[in-house]
């Protein structure tokens, strides 16, 4: 499959990177420079209140850990389209960025829900062909995004979730234990 903005990455089942280990990464651009994009399975132990308490209605909002880079920048991933002016579309009806002062401002009226927008602290990035290299070397499984994918409630079984909706052969793979020697 053709990696482009909107398609999703995972990780071989035996990945042993802290970073991407059984993670599901949401490709947000892509070109000749490299790629750019966030791991949509790995919450991390902090609300959107503790890092904006000026921002009113995010106290039901969850921070994800959205890759090695950049981390202490905070990314938002959305599915409210024209709500947020220059948010840039990457897949059909989802949408990455846009204006900061427009999301807090829906949060604060509750006009966006936690399953229609997802905050990343930190982003995934890949150089000129590095992403190729390691898909090449089979460190990467690339499959199309679908918006339930994006909505997926349990973070933690996204990875498998994605992998058995991608037919019996990858069905197989969502089962494969994280240290075959343990079984």
């Amino acid at each position: 499959m053709k990696i482009e903005k909107g398609t999703l990455l995972l990780s071989e089942p035996f990945m042993k990177d802290s970073f991407f280990k059984r993670t599901v990464v949401l490709i947000t651009e892509y070109g000749a420079e490299g790629a750019v994009g966030f791991i949509m399975n790995k919450p991390i132990n902090v609300q959107l209140s503790e890092v904006l308490p000026d921002a009113e209605g995010t106290a039901d909002f969850p921070l994800y850990f959205g890759g090695p880079v950049q981390r202490d920048n905070l990314f938002y991933v959305h599915t409210a389209g024209s709500s947020i002016d220059n948010s840039i579309e990457i897949a059909d009806g989802l949408y990455w960025g846009g204006d900061f002062n427009q999301v807090k401002e829906l949060l604060k009226r509750g006009e966006i829900k936690n399953t229609e927008i997802k905050f990343f602290i930190g982003y995934s990035g890949w150089s000129e062909g590095q992403l190729e290299d390691e898909i090449k070397e089979k460190s990467w499984i690339v499959s199309k995004v679908m918006k339930e994918h994006f909505k997926y409630k349990t973070a933690a079984y996204l990875w498998r979730a994605v992998l058995r909706s991608m037919g019996k052969k990858y069905a197989e793979l969502a089962n494969y234990p994280e240290d075959p020697s343990l079984n």
